[in-house]
């Protein structure tokens, strides 16, 4: 009876161990290569992102926020790349263009997410441009709380000694082949847990040629960049047992004229995509258009961190991962009357309750007191109650259901 007491507590010991390596043995790469239109990959050879479409996950997604209401957000590439980083749109972020001049911190990146739940996890940043890192993440800044990227590769553009400046950017296209090839090498060698690859020499030939043979051939020449990244990434997962999310998109469309420039509006220029290795993507990636900020959220889930319940209520994304209820909270405030509608998007019926707050604390580090102002199913896709105070001029609004939060502002501006 005692050995197989024994027998057993040893399977149960065993099986523990394996669960908790699973768990510590999850990674994270993305790959932010610069200005690529979703109908370009179309238009060109991407070997690579076809064999991650294939094995994996691909979808449309967009950039912009909300058209034409409080969260539009310039088609700009810091502004995009620090509502990945964010997992929130520029009326939060506060990041409007690529001066980076007054970024609000108190919207914490998935750096600092990380490295507050697990000091010990390893961070990296492969990069053709330093401000990503000195700027966007904010490395060793007090309003950071001098955060610390664990290795970083990046600033090579600064260096004119050997990356020289021509007007073909040609000096671009050889720092994103170093910056790829030590992302690959640095993968491989010492599997960091979180890192943010970035790619720029797509977006100098847009610039430069717009829709033309010389972009194309920069996006297959960025396809084979990231397949080197792939490879590296397939070794750790095969001789380590590791399990990695690898997701690489792109921060804005272009123009549709002529593919030469971004920043505005229009659908081409909001139009982006999303490619993953993860073969299990929810209900929303598949079937609706995710847009930048899910990234976050969608990483925080994959490495298990538990982001502050306020911190989540400031989230504009849901995740592509986990299970998703509803999705597109909109709301308005009439003569008192409150009106809210979402999309459900769960097999449940559960309910959602419906939070109000009137202050904006987060914005400046404070915390927002939040209210209940009633419960209703899912399946209504709507509430409507009357608000017996009187009524503000800026309320924060957060829908929460039994697998995700929503925000939204109610504001006269």
């Amino acid at each position: 009876m005692k050995i197989k007491q024994m027998v057993v507590l040893a399977f149960i010991i065993c099986c523990t161990t394996v669960n908790l390596s699973t768990a510590q043995d999850r990674k994270v790469v993305f790959i932010i290569v610069d200005g690529i239109a979703p109908d370009m990959l179309e238009k060109t050879s991407t070997p690579s992102l076809d064999k991650l479409k294939e094995k994996g996950s691909f979808t449309e997604a967009s950039v912009g926020g909300t058209k034409g209401t409080y969260s539009e957000t310039p088609t700009i590439s810091a502004v995009g790349y620090n509502s990945l980083l964010t997992g929130t749109w520029v009326n939060k972020h506060n990041v409007f263009g690529n001066s980076i001049k007054n970024p609000n911190y108190n919207y914490p990146t998935i750096y600092r997410l990380l490295k507050d739940q697990y000091p010990n996890k390893q961070t990296a940043i492969f990069s053709t441009w330093l401000d990503n890192r000195t700027k966007l993440i904010g490395e060793g800044l007090e309003e950071t709380q001098r955060i610390k990227i664990d290795y970083a590769f990046d600033g090579h553009e600064l260096d004119t000694i050997n990356f020289p400046h021509d007007s073909k950017r040609e000096f671009i296209k050889n720092i994103d082949t170093k910056v790829a090839k030590k992302a690959a090498d640095y993968i491989k060698e010492s599997a960091p847990d979180l890192s943010w690859v970035y790619l720029e020499f797509s977006d100098d030939m847009g610039h430069g040629f717009g829709d033309s043979k010389q972009l194309y051939d920069a996006i297959t020449f960025e396809d084979d960049l990231i397949g080197k990244i792939m490879e590296a990434v397939h070794y750790r997962e095969t001789k380590y047992k590791e399990e990695w999310l690898l997701i690489v998109t792109t921060d804005h469309g272009r123009t549709a004229k002529d593919g030469k420039h971004h920043g505005g509006q229009s659908y081409r220029e909001r139009s982006t995509w999303i490619a993953t290795n993860y073969v299990y993507t929810n209900k929303y990636f598949k079937n609706y258009t995710p847009t930048v900020v899910d990234i976050l959220p969608t990483i925080t889930d994959f490495l298990n961190i538990k982001a502050p319940k306020n911190t989540q209520y400031e989230w504009d994304g849901v995740s592509l991962i986990s299970p998703v209820d509803a999705i597109n909270l909109s709301a308005t405030i009439n003569n008192n009357i409150l009106e809210v509608s979402w999309k459900n998007i769960s097999n449940s019926n559960t309910q959602a309750e419906i939070l109000l707050s009137t202050t904006n604390d987060y914005k400046t580090g404070g915390v927002d007191k939040y209210i209940s102002v009633g419960t209703t199913r899912l399946s209504n896709e709507k509430f409507t109650t009357t608000l017996k105070t009187p009524v503000n001029n800026f309320y924060k609004m957060v829908l929460k259901t039994k697998n995700n939060t929503l925000n939204t502002w109610i504001t006269n501006n």
